[in-house]
């Protein structure tokens, strides 16, 4: 059975049924089809590409599975610890390690059920030879402190060119404590495969302060990736009604949540004092009214090569993709892809054929792929 809609970019056709194999791919847009590869995921959430192009993709509820590169799922996998699955929380990201091809290690961010509620953890893990199982999983990274509530979990990890690893923290909806450097809500926290906080991070030694902060004053992180060409990292966060960011975040400066923002909180009452402060850093990138973003990442593919080294961003609320042109560390251009096809972009991977592969947040979700027409 399928369902064939009209949208904006044209005629689309979306199958209902979950076949093994990708279907034949719909014209969305000039020089490019969207294809669907697998079906019937929950809330899938992270995606990841093993060298030998299958894929780990991270379902919210607490399960972690492969998908082949025609798209049959795997049963889920082995080994992950339990998840506090409430609200916004779960089984979150996936990254694997550089050395990936011979150590099989992987590191994921989850929910950790915990006296109090819940916080954001960090976990190491190596996927066992015949991926189909986590093996030596240990915790590395405990946010601090646990919650009850059931919001703003973040999170992203990125593996950073020197070794470490950065996270991406959201502030547990109490929006204060993003200023509060003895705890890590809203903070993007940098720390080593091991856990124990690097020696250079900006606020080792200081009395009062957690030593795995490396940025403060962020609401929701959602999305991370690595600038292709300087190695630097970019992070893209919710605002509340308006007031998504883009920042880069630097070691010690204060992205100003909540003290500043762009936008208002959902009773339409303002929040903090505006949008500048002293002190405070400016977003190189804002959204108003609210797109909900998610997933990012630099496109540095051969299948477009009229889109290398553009940023892609998934959008939730906003049910569409993001295509921003970059220059010098701003963003010049802005090209909104997929929209009015009623999905909530969770995810976006760039494949090793170049093809980009998105995650849709449902609790039948998709795995689809945008390639050339």
């Amino acid at each position: 059975m399928s369902l064939t809609r009209r949208t904006s970019l044209g005629l689309l056709t979306l199958a209902l049924a979950r076949p093994a194999l990708a279907q034949r791919p719909a014209r969305v847009m000039a020089g490019a089809a969207l294809e669907t590869l697998a079906t019937g995921l929950a809330n899938p959430w992270a995606l990841a590409f093993l060298p030998d192009g299958r894929m780990l993709v991270t379902e919210r509820p607490g399960r972690m599975r492969l998908v082949s590169s025609n798209g049959a799922v795997s049963a889920p996998l082995a080994g992950v610890p339990a998840v506090w699955a409430r609200g916004q929380g779960g089984l979150l990201d996936l990254c694997l390690a550089p050395d990936f091809a011979t150590s099989r290690t992987l590191y994921f961010s989850y929910a950790e059920p915990r006296d109090g509620g819940a916080a954001t953890s960090v976990a190491r893990a190596r996927l066992s030879a015949d991926a189909t199982r986590l093996d030596d999983v240990k915790v590395i990274f405990r946010q601090q402190p646990a919650s009850g509530g059931p919001v703003h979990f973040g999170s992203r990890i990125v593996a950073g060119r020197d070794g470490t690893l950065f996270v991406g923290l959201g502030e547990r909806g109490q929006m204060d404590r993003a200023q509060d450097l003895s705890t890590h809500y809203g903070k993007v926290v940098r720390i080593h495969t091991d856990g124990a906080a690097p020696r250079d991070n900006p606020f080792i030694g200081k009395p009062g302060i957690l030593p795995e902060i490396w940025s403060v004053g962020h609401r929701n992180i959602q999305g991370a990736a690595l600038h292709p060409e300087t190695g630097a990292l970019w992070t893209v966060e919710h605002g509340a009604m308006g007031g998504d960011e883009i920042n880069i975040p630097e070691p010690g400066r204060n992205y100003g949540w909540p003290v500043i923002t762009y936008g208002r909180d959902y009773s339409g009452a303002k929040i903090g004092i505006g949008p500048r402060k002293d002190g405070m850093e400016q977003p190189i990138h804002y959204w108003d009214p609210s797109i909900a973003p998610s997933g990012m990442m630099f496109y540095t593919g051969d299948a477009f090569p009229h889109w290398r080294g553009s940023l892609f961003i998934g959008a939730l609320a906003g049910s569409l993709v993001a295509r921003l042109t970059v220059e010098n560390n701003r963003i010049v251009a802005e090209e909104r892809l997929l929209a009015g096809l009623g999905h909530r972009y969770r995810d976006i991977r760039q494949g090793p054929d170049g093809f980009i592969n998105l995650l849709t947040d449902a609790a039948d979700g998709l795995i689809l792929r945008l390639r050339p027409a």
